[in-house]
């Protein structure tokens, strides 16, 4: 017996970080997480599995526009055809789509019950299915303990929309324990939720597939499903299904050894070269450069930064506009000597860099710093109200540490340019 076990789809749930550039996959972006969701169900037709799971987020929130169901139950008849079922748990989304109350779904789709647990029998595969669905978004009760006891004599599994213990970075909608679900006696636990591809075992099997399709920097690596196979003695084999058809990735790179702009482009060269060449030909990236080390191009990079992401941009369109795209270049180096060769200078830059250090903690300069970058502030056009770090502590008046990261930088570019 081998069925899929999906979850957090996000139908139509734009991807964002790249929408920005002017030649950007504007196609690809909108339409991801419909092909990835396509290659899902090309999967399952391929491999002839027994059942679907989606175990919650199939629909991305409030969004009433009915061509996502649409697609969605367009998808579904070519597993009808196939004669693979499907076992639909709504979660937190889909609580709030108009899609979930009023779509009606094709015959070979069985959603969960949200007002109780309800079960699925497939006596000719002897398997059953317990879940329940959400009916409100913020549901924070625990749903495990009203899931019914294991079918005797059946391989049980257990579909649940939840954020588990321990993932603070996901909203703690229906919480429970590891130990409530390996309690409960089931072989085999289907959640949905979180993310990321994680799995347990014990006395039950849990896994979360992870999502569908990356949808932004913080989604980084391959996305998709898993398949599982089974049989009277229990599971035998999880293997992850890579379903996406764009990959985020961060690719830190350390130029401490670099001395100026032009060795720091052919460092993160070299480092996209090999990232390409380690990733699926048929798949592009999207990637998030991040420069780091103490270096002595420290100077050259706080002085030229817009140029750098220039360079970068260049770098990936060389590499072919179908494989590699930059999300964002981000520049977190240091000075290599810590202002010791300007202290022992003696001259103009090292008073300056005094006149900075003493700035740190000197109230009148920092209020009057205050006053003329809030007029910048203020006027900033509103994407970057929410992107710009250092926004809120200037609107605060907290200018210590914004003097304390911009000297060692002002002050080694001033000095490569004298």
């Amino acid at each position: 017996m081998k069925f899929i076990h999906a979850a957090d789809i996000h139908l139509d749930s734009p991807l964002t970080g790249l929408s920005a550039y002017a030649d950007a996959p504007v196609e690809m972006l909108r339409t991801a997480t419909r092909d990835a969701f396509s290659n899902l169900v090309t999967e399952a037709i391929e491999q002839a599995v027994d059942f679907m799971v989606i175990a919650g987020d199939l629909y991305d929130g409030t969004w009433k526009d009915h061509n996502t169901g649409i697609y969605f139950c367009k998808e579904m008849g070519r597993l009808k055809k196939a004669g693979i079922p499907v076992y639909l748990l709504y979660g937190n989304h889909d609580a709030e789509s108009e899609m979930t109350k009023k779509l009606q779904l094709p015959d070979n789709v069985f959603a969960f019950d949200s007002r109780k647990p309800s079960t699925f029998r497939l006596d000719n595969l002897k398997v059953a299915l317990h879940g329940r669905s959400f009916k409100e978004k913020e549901t924070l009760e625990n749903l495990v303990t009203g899931y019914p006891a294991p079918v005797p004599g059946m391989f049980n599994i257990g579909v649940l929309h939840t954020a588990l213990e321990g993932n603070a970075a996901h909203a703690s909608y229906a919480p429970c324990s590891l130990d409530e679900l390996h309690a409960k006696g089931y072989h085999y636990w289907a959640l949905g939720h979180v993310h990321e591809h994680q799995i347990w075992e014990g006395a039950s099997t849990v896994v979360f597939p992870g999502n569908l399709q990356g949808r932004h920097i913080r989604e980084t690596g391959p996305r998709g499903a898993v398949k599982v196979t089974a049989d009277g003695q229990g599971i035998q084999d999880i293997q992850r299904l890579f379903v996406d058809v764009l990959r985020w990735a961060c690719l830190d790179v350390d130029v401490t050894e670099c001395k100026m702009l032009s060795e720091v482009v052919s460092m993160i060269g070299k480092a996209l070269d090999e990232l390409v060449e380690s990733s699926p030909s048929t798949i592009p990236i999207a990637v998030r450069v991040t420069v780091t080390g103490k270096t002595a191009a420290h100077g050259d990079l706080f002085g030229l930064e817009s140029q750098l992401r220039a360079e970068v941009l260049a770098l990936a369109v060389a590499m072919g506009a179908e494989r590699l795209w930059i999300e964002k270049v981000r520049v977190a180096t240091s000075a290599a000597d810590e202002g010791k060769a300007l202290r022992a200078r003696a001259d103009a830059l090292s008073d300056l860099q005094d006149l900075l250090q003493a700035a740190e903690s000197d109230a009148d300069f920092l209020k009057s710093l205050q006053d003329e970058l809030l007029g910048l502030v203020n006027k900033a056009p509103l994407e970057l109200q929410t992107s710009v770090p250092y926004f809120k502590a200037i609107r605060a008046g907290e200018l210590v540490d914004l003097v304390r990261e911009v000297r060692p930088g002002l002050l080694s570019h001033l000095a490569k340019v004298e």
